[in-house]
């Protein structure tokens, strides 16, 4: 391989011979020699630093793919370890936290399916009506038909209770619940206070409203799951945002990476000679220097 390496330095530095022979020979032997072993070190350093200088666009590019490769292209090994470590961790966190945060939605939202009921809040809403908001009418009440044949609630009939009670002065219900098992659904019914009486241990023995009325063990408890789930949540957000991070700080020190070695690399090649008895053989001496 370094047979041929040489063979092409030499053929370079004779074609650059031949196209400027013209124009820079002067005739004489001694000048004309000298003219032409000048000419070839510099061809032959040319080819030379061609053939060890990084492509600043390819570092980036690499490292924009893998993050890591880029510093690796650059020989800049630790580096490249860095990089692929600090990936490898965020990959492996994102997914984990945001596993956990699909057990923990699971689990919450059975949780709301066993202990909170739409129609104990319903029925409460339209019994504690109009002493939440006194403007409302008997008439106005009557003409509420919050359940269906079936017995299901009518989620229409029931948001249009809520608006007119949330008419009232404090707003009290200032929400209407979500359709039935969206995630908004879910998250209402812990984040206010108006859908406390839906929870199994809300106890109101007189039917009697209160705005002062606590939250229940199973509303805060709730609450607190649906936390801990967006906790983890945000852990695997964050992780993902370090991995987008660790690429384009990859592919930019990558990019300058390839710039520096570029810029350290110092390539000098000379053409020595020696004396064999009456015979004087030239020879190609390639040395590398690195500035750090």
């Amino acid at each position: 391989m370094k047979k041929l390496f040489l063979i092409f330095l030499f053929a370079a530095s004779a074609f650059y011979a031949q196209e400027i022979s013209d124009k820079l020979f002067t005739g004489n032997l001694n000048v004309d020699s000298q003219i032409a072993f000048e000419r070839s070190e510099q061809v032959i350093s040319d080819s030379a630093y061609a053939a060890n200088k990084k492509t600043p666009m390819l570092a980036a590019g690499l490292s924009i793919a893998i993050p890591g490769a880029g510093q690796f292209y650059n020989k800049d090994f630790l580096l490249s370890a860095v990089f692929v470590a600090v990936e490898a961790a965020g990959i492996a966190t994102a997914i984990a936290y945001n596993h956990k945060g699909d057990d923990q939605t699971a689990f919450f939202e059975a949780y709301a399916l066993d202990n909170w009921a739409v129609d104990k809040y319903a029925d409460w809403s339209y019994v504690n009506a109009q002493r939440i908001n006194s403007s409302i009418t008997d008439e106005q009440l009557n003409d509420f038909q919050i359940y269906n044949g079936d017995g299901s609630v009518n989620w229409t009939e029931l948001n249009r209770l809520e608006r007119t009670i949330g008419l009232g002065e404090g707003s009290w219900y200032s929400h209407q619940l979500a359709p039935y098992k969206e995630q908004q659904y879910f998250e209402m019914i812990g984040k206010y206070k108006q859908f406390n009486p839906g929870w199994a241990d809300f106890s109101d023995p007189n039917n009697e409203f209160n705005f002062s009325d606590p939250l229940t063990k199973m509303f805060t408890d709730y609450s607190k799951m649906r936390g801990e789930a967006n906790d983890y949540y945000a852990v695997a957000k964050t992780a993902v945002t370090i991995l987008i991070v660790n690429h384009i700080v990859s592919a930019l020190e990558a990019a300058w990476g390839a710039h520096r070695h570029n810029q350290r690399l110092k390539t000098r090649v000379s053409l020595e000679s020696r004396n064999f008895g009456y015979v004087r053989i030239f020879y190609p001496q390639l040395n590398f220097r690195l500035t750090i």
